[in-house]
């Protein structure tokens, strides 16, 4: 039987994740010791595009197999599990890349704000824009909006099914054990 593509692209991302961890505990390292960690930090974006890429694949791909019922709702939900944990890694990973980037943003807002004297203050209109939204136009963030809630749109109507799913089961169980307790009851009498 031929290995599920769903797998083999799973495990590639999974590796690829891995490779960030490494790539940003190198770039930390970089910070730690005061050396210029940009040329590591435009690799990292690269590897975290594609990682968000290959999420999204796996996360069409998956929808696509349980609405057609290719795989079975036990590895429907198996799969979704790695699929959350590989999200949850991309979000840390985001989480401690922009970490390492506050501080500027800081600075910059406490100079625009009046001074750089005791704690910066918060200015959200000073904060750079992220580099994956820079070269876009209006339009394409509303599209990119837009796909976004589609994919979560159609995340939340698979995890629906699922539910829906798994209280049909468990009426069918609760109904299965009347009948069953039926006939005990009438033998008990």
């Amino acid at each position: 039987m031929a290995p599920d593509p769903w797998l083999s692209i799973y495990d590639d991302t999974y590796h690829l994740a891995q490779e960030i961890a490494e790539k940003i505990h190198e770039r930390e390292r970089y910070l730690r010791n005061g050396q210029n960690p940009a040329r590591i930090t435009v690799t990292i974006r690269s590897f975290m595009k594609k990682l968000n890429e290959r999420i999204s694949q796996l996360r069409d791909s998956l929808l696509r197999s349980v609405s057609t019922r290719q795989i079975t709702q036990l590895e429907g939900d198996r799969r979704q599990h790695l699929l959350d944990e590989l999200w949850t890694k991309e979000r840390q990973f985001q989480m401690s890349l922009s970490s390492g980037e506050a501080e500027p943003d800081l600075i910059r807002s406490s100079l625009m704000s009046g001074g750089a004297s005791g704690t910066p203050n918060y200015n959200p209109w000073v904060m750079e824009e992220p580099e994956e939204t820079r070269h876009l136009s209006n339009r394409e963030l509303k599209q990119q909006q837009q796909q976004m809630i589609s994919e979560q749109d159609a995340g939340l109507d698979a995890l629906a099914n699922i539910l829906a799913r798994q209280k049909q089961m468990g009426y069918d169980i609760g109904n299965e054990l009347d009948e069953q307790n039926e006939p005990i009851l009438h033998v008990a009498h």
